[in-house]
């Protein structure tokens, strides 16, 4: 195992803050910058490339030291206790962080189940969301998320954070073109004779729970201000709404909240039957 002691903020160390703070950056070095026991056990558990660990080599419990010496990395950093603290996002600095290798967007590399249930985030800007929206549909079952559109960074670390570890666990495809995402589509539509495109709506249309959600389907969620983009609807098989109180005051739930809820109701279906 190779290894770099940094005494200062010198241009290596500065790199690590990039990786956290820019977003242009780290996607010229094609990393990110991961903390937390839940995220880097389940980014070496789902084969995650880890590239260098970042620690302070005085202060290590047995499972930092163990997954130092256990997963195969290019480079480790040794860093001072001041380096460590000024890196880490959390309140008690973390003993070890990672920088981690990005993976390429590919549909065609995410396997299916039986049943397909996709679900589809339409350009979302707040990164919170972002993440509660991948713990939520790992949690639910879903076989993957699609971020479609200009969005809030899937790397960045506050969605990497929010989502906790389940960010390693659900596979995240990101679609800028289109058309790339309806040939998918018709393909599913090829491969599964009953797939479904279910878009959502704030507007009283069909209620989920009237909705058979058993068959294989893409649930489609719209941006947190604007809604799904009509070229989404118009591709949609059927449009669904949650049914609020006639008493209530809100109009509509926060995009996460609303999926949280929609997918349960797809969970409870499926596991019903």
């Amino acid at each position: 195992m190779k290894e770099t002691k940094i005494f200062s903020k010198n241009s290596i160390f500065q790199k690590f803050e990039v990786l956290k703070t820019n977003r242009n950056k780290r996607y010229r070095y094609n990393e990110f910058l991961v903390e937390g026991v839940r995220s880097l056990n389940e980014a070496v558990k789902n084969n995650w490339k880890i590239n260098s660990f970042l620690y302070d080599k005085n202060n290590l419990s047995d499972w930092a030291a163990n997954m130092i010496s256990k997963v195969n990395t290019d480079l480790n950093y040794c860093l001072t206790p001041e380096l460590m603290k000024a890196l880490s996002g959390k309140g008690d600095t973390s003993e070890l962080m990672a920088v981690i290798e990005m993976r390429k967007d590919k549909l065609e590399n995410v396997m299916l189940s039986e049943n397909p249930f996709i679900v589809l985030f339409d350009r979302p800007s707040n990164k919170g969301n972002l993440g509660t929206m991948i713990r939520s549909c790992d949690a639910m079952g879903a076989d993957m998320l699609i971020i479609t559109g200009h969005s809030v960074d899937l790397y960045d670390t506050d969605v990497v954070v929010s989502a906790m570890g389940s960010f390693f666990n659900l596979p995240v495809v990101r679609i800028s073109d289109n058309k790339v995402l309806f040939d998918y589509i018709d393909e599913l539509k090829n491969r599964y004779t009953n797939f479904m495109t279910i878009g959502t709506t704030a507007h009283r249309e069909n209620p989920v729970y009237s909705v058979d959600l058993t068959c294989p389907l893409m649930l489609m969620m719209g941006n947190e201000t604007m809604g799904l983009n009509r070229a989404f609807k118009d591709y949609c098989d059927m449009l669904c709404t949650i049914p609020m109180s006639e008493k209530s005051y809100a109009t509509s739930f926060n995009v996460s909240c609303a999926a949280s809820i929609l997918m349960y109701e797809i969970a409870r279906q499926r596991g019903g039957k």
